[in-house]
């Protein structure tokens, strides 16, 4: 028997051919964004709990550029493991014009591959405490003291040939004191892409792991600063100053706990949307395949097709090079 229906949704699904020509959301490499890791090491390491993720010495930083630039990626964001002798209380050492990560953007330049790199602006890798800021007394984070050192490292990023400034501090202000400050140093075609709601998650633990940015192994609590997962009200806010501070692109992390904030974004402010899959993000797919309970292939696409269907213009990946080729 066969029923008389008016519609019949499954026609739609019938064929790979049909469901290529009516597929709504579609990924591309131009969506990404690398994270990439650089060390004062001489070799590349992988991060243990970012399988396939590696730490890069800025010597061999060239060969593995033009690798990711010919699987069509273009656009990259730099993040320093520095020494911890280098560290300190007032993480200066991200105002060091020979710093390493200044200085392995000054070599990728040189490369003339036409991409995008983008300075994480944060003291978080510099600080022998791990927070995004400079410390009172008191042990709380100093906002604008903070934000001070936040603009001046904005004009030496743009000097070290970085096209895109990238605040993911969570201090109040920043944005508009980082335009400020690159505007008054001649460089107003740098662009700022704004961590704006930036929530004080469990899932950035394999990060701090990297970057070596934890503090004797314990979980940092930044909640004093980033933004508390149950408040969807206090994110909007947050979007909003950035935008009216002069933000170029703003930023939602991390991205899957959050669609609701990235659907927001995308459908109420007129600047483009970022979202970051964060590590931990990243490190739950691997490990579920590691112990053969999901494939990391198909739950990456579908995590980054959820992402993208919430209305992120581009996102932050780690698995952006690993499935170039699918893609």
């Amino acid at each position: 028997m066969t029923y008389q229906l008016p519609n019949r949704p499954r026609r739609l699904r019938s064929s790979n051919a049909i469901r290529a020509l009516v597929e709504e959301t579609r990924l591309t490499i131009d969506d990404f964004v690398l994270p990439v890791f650089v060390t004062e090491e001489t070799k590349p390491s992988e991060i243990s709990s970012m399988p396939g993720v590696f730490c890069w010495p800025v010597s061999g930083l060239g060969d593995q550029l033009r690798n990711w630039r010919e699987m069509g990626i273009r656009a990259f964001a730099l993040f320093p493991k520095i020494d911890p002798q280098k560290k300190d209380d007032q993480g200066s050492e991200i105002l060091n014009r020979n710093a390493l990560v200044y200085r392995a953007s000054k070599s990728i330049k040189d490369l003339n591959l036409d991409i995008l790199l983008i300075a994480d602006l944060a003291l978080d890798p510099y600080t022998n405490h791990g927070h995004d800021g400079v410390l009172n007394a008191d042990g709380t984070v100093d906002n604008d003291r903070t934000v001070e050192i936040l603009a001046d490292t904005a004009v030496v990023c743009a000097n070290a040939g970085f096209d895109w400034v990238a605040p993911s501090d969570m201090m109040d202000g920043r944005v508009g004191a980082i335009r400020k400050a690159l505007d008054d140093s001649s460089f107003c075609n740098t662009g700022i892409i704004s961590y704006s709601a930036k929530f004080a998650s469990s899932y950035y633990g394999p990060f701090r792991s990297a970057i070596n940015s934890s503090l004797d192994g314990k979980t940092l609590d930044k909640k004093t600063y980033q933004l508390c997962p149950s408040n969807f009200r206090e994110a909007k806010r947050e979007l909003v100053l950035d935008f009216e501070e002069g933000a170029d692109v703003l930023m939602v992390k991390p991205a899957e706990p959050y669609l609701d904030v990235i659907r927001y974004a995308s459908q109420n402010i007129d600047l483009p949307i970022a979202a970051y899959q964060v590590s931990g993000e990243y490190s739950r797919i691997m490990a579920a395949d590691k112990l053969g309970w999901l494939n990391w292939e198909n739950c990456a696409l579908e995590s980054l097709v959820g992402i993208k269907r919430a209305g992120a213009d581009l996102i932050f990946s780690y698995f952006a090079d690993r499935l170039a080729k699918r893609l």
